[in-house]
């Protein structure tokens, strides 16, 4: 018996023999050209042919996950229409003079490590879907075509159509999304990430799914049995009968505790005393709507709409920012979106803002402070929500306000946008909610004064800890350091809920404190009006507080 530790991104366990995907396709070869123009010219054709296949697989995604899965693969189709995924490819063919399967890998790849590279899982795991995309590119320029390779892959190796464990280094979006549950039994994956769309659509189609096994994950492992645990991250191979008892009785736990959930949903969450309290997700794109809608989400608590400026080469202009913020509107119908305003800086960077290096960039030019230091840049998004506004239950919230003067200006320049909207005739909500995040000690400790000039709180858990603490939670050397049930976080907590009650406005919590279901109970006691965590906790979470 042979136990491989990963890491555990969709729940359940499964037992079955491993099968691995076996991709088509060639590799990718450096060729030279003579016509750049001509080589441009097969780009464009590939990039039509690819947006055509996309439109399928959006249709066949719908019928198999739903429409707001199926979004995604319009977010897809919309990359191949960007400057900032295509120019890359020309300019490399036509300065190297090289073929185009060879710049769309090569400059993709650099976009892709881009993404990888930023410290942030969200916009890290971006970096699958451009993977995904350049792809298809390639191999619709090679001369092949995308099929329904994993359930093909996988019937072929089993047989007689036995489901299986399939394993792969990773899985694409699109691979994932054309799965035929009929033989996938659970996924296992040498590499991936946990915010990535495969690890979405693997939760949202009730496939087990482990990633990070390394390259334990061999060939040499194809055809044995083994069971996987999605949940504790384990893939054991050929597992003992006391091991197996294990593993199939906690299958039929987690079946039992997957239908005791599901009575919670689509209920008000309340306390045992029948105190009300919002149950909110925290969202980076409008692809992320799915999952809020489907962990049956009461509204956005956080939209990071820094996502917008991250992995381009330009601002975002306010119609592309406006389409956005618009559309999650839309397709949360009604129900709360709090559209954070731009969270650049520190460990989210993008060239194109130019930032001076600093030494403690945590510390130094980052979120409001570059929105009002360039506030043509602030103007530009503000006009963007409130234009939005009209379309749904919209709020804007600033980051990283620490004084009273800070969101005084911030809210200023708000004013002057509702101006413009109004001079020009622009339809907006002029009563969309301003709040703030407190997410320094700073602004916890005046939260009195803030209260009587903010709609609403949202206490930024994440950074209130690392700045109470003085622990970079970039920093895992100073990890055992990060005590996030430390007195002092959970009194300023406390402070800035009663002051916010005091002067009548909602105060809400979002970050991984929320999800910690261990202070779920300390943090209801505390008064709070709402939480806003990752979509898939949310009924959880509904039970521990109605269970108390």
């Amino acid at each position: 018996m042979t136990a491989l530790q990963g890491k555990g991104v969709s729940a359940g366990v499964a037992r079955g023999k491993v099968v691995f995907l076996e991709r088509g396709g060639c590799a990718v070869k450096k060729k030279l050209v003579n016509d750049a123009a001509d080589e441009v010219k097969r780009l464009r054709a590939a990039l039509k042919t690819a947006a055509a296949q996309l439109d399928a697989l959006e249709a066949e995604a719908e019928a198999k996950l739903g429409r707001e899965q199926a979004l995604l693969f319009e977010v897809h189709r919309m990359m191949l229409e960007d400057d900032d995924f295509i120019d890359p490819i020309v300019a490399m063919i036509e300065t190297e003079l090289v073929c185009a399967e060879y710049a769309t890998d090569a400059a993709s790849a650099r976009l892709a490590r881009d993404f990888t590279e930023m410290n942030d899982e969200y916009m890290s795991a971006r970096a699958a879907d451009v993977k995904d995309v350049a792809r298809r590119v390639v191999e619709v320029l090679s001369g092949g075509g995308r099929s329904d390779a994993c359930a093909a892959a996988c019937a072929a190796a089993c047989g007689g159509g036995e489901p299986a464990i399939l394993a792969s280094d990773d899985f694409s979006p699109s691979e994932t999304a054309q799965l035929d549950r009929s033989f996938v039994l659970a996924l296992a994956s040498q590499a991936g990430s946990a915010n990535s769309h495969t690890a979405i659509f693997a939760r949202t189609m009730g496939i087990p799914a482990v990633i990070g096994l390394g390259e334990a994950l061999a060939a040499g492992l194809a055809g044995k049995e083994a069971v996987l645990d999605g949940e504790s991250g384990v893939l054991c191979i050929e597992p003992d009968e006391k091991t197996l008892a294990a593993f199939l009785q906690k299958k039929n736990l987690l079946a039992e505790e997957t239908a005791r959930l599901e009575r919670f949903r689509g209920k008000e969450t309340r306390t045992r005393d029948g105190r009300r309290i919002r149950l909110y997700a925290n969202i980076g794109s409008v692809a992320d709507v799915d999952a809020a809608l489907s962990g049956d989400a009461e509204g956005i608590g956080l939209f990071r709409s820094e996502f917008l400026y991250l992995g381009r080469e330009d601002f975002p202009d306010e119609d592309v920012q406006y389409e956005s913020y618009k559309s999650a509107a839309c397709k949360m119908n009604g129900k709360p979106v709090v559209i954070r305003t731009l969270d650049i800086g520190a460990d989210k960077q993008a060239a194109y803002f130019k930032l001076p290096h600093e030494e403690n960039p945590a510390l130094g030019m980052r979120a409001i402070r570059i929105c009002l230091t360039n506030k043509a840049l602030f103007k530009t998004q503000l006009r963007a929500i409130y234009r939005a506004s009209a379309h749904g239950n919209v709020a804007i919230m600033f980051p990283m306000i620490a004084s009273a003067s800070e969101l005084r200006q911030a809210k200023a320049v708000a004013a002057e946008v509702r101006r413009q909207l109004e001079a020009e005739k622009t339809a907006f909500n002029p009563k969309t909610p301003i709040g703030i995040m407190v997410e320094t000690p700073a602004s916890a400790i005046i939260s009195d004064v803030l209260a009587k000039e903010a709609d609403f709180f949202s206490i930024g858990s994440n950074d209130l800890t690392q700045y109470t603490l003085a622990v970079d939670r970039q920093n895992e050397s100073v990890n055992q350091f990060c005590d996030t049930h430390h007195e002092a976080l959970l009194r300023l907590i406390k402070t800035t809920v009663d002051n916010g009650h005091r002067e009548g406005i909602p105060v809400g919590l979002c970050g991984t404190l929320g999800a910690d279901l261990t202070l779920t109970q300390v943090l209801v006691d505390m008064g709070l009006d709402e939480l806003s965590v990752e979509p898939s906790l949310i009924l959880k979470l509904r039970s521990r507080i109605a269970e108390g």
